[in-house]
């Protein structure tokens, strides 16, 4: 399951709710929300079956702007998103890209440290909201 870069959280809310609560902790740390994906309904449009599988794209240029002009390429993995899929257990996932993986695919270098350790810490407390019990 693990995938260079990817960081995932086992949740403990059905994906429907855990797409809910990401999108509402987006939301309240004045973030841009860009687009919300969903996979399966994507699926079920062309007669396929697909588990619960939603994407959240975020971010703002404040954040972003950094890093891209350390390292232009790294716009293909910005603006940051947030996938939550269920696995064939039933068990709800949060997943998002590393931004130190991310700094570090593209080689932004030091001009982007802050920005990469904002967006680390931004991510770490949007998915320790989600994955409250509140």
């Amino acid at each position: 399951m693990a995938a260079e870069g990817l960081i995932s959280l086992q949740i403990h809310h059905q994906p429907k709710e855990t797409m809910e609560r990401v999108e509402s902790a987006v939301s309240r740390r004045g973030l841009t929300i860009f687009a919300r994906i969903d996979h399966a309904a994507g699926a079920a449009q062309v007669d396929q079956s697909l588990r619960p599988t939603e994407l959240l794209i975020f971010g703002n240029a404040k954040g972003g702007t950094p890093v891209m002009k350390a390292a232009q390429t790294a716009g293909i993995d910005l603006p940051l998103k947030a996938l939550v899929w269920q696995d064939a257990n039933g068990v709800t996932w949060l997943s998002y890209n590393d931004p130190a993986w991310i700094a570090a695919r593209h080689a932004a270098g030091p001009d982007a440290k802050a920005a990469i350790d904002a967006m680390t810490k931004l991510l770490q407390g949007i998915a320790a909201e989600v994955a409250s019990e509140k």
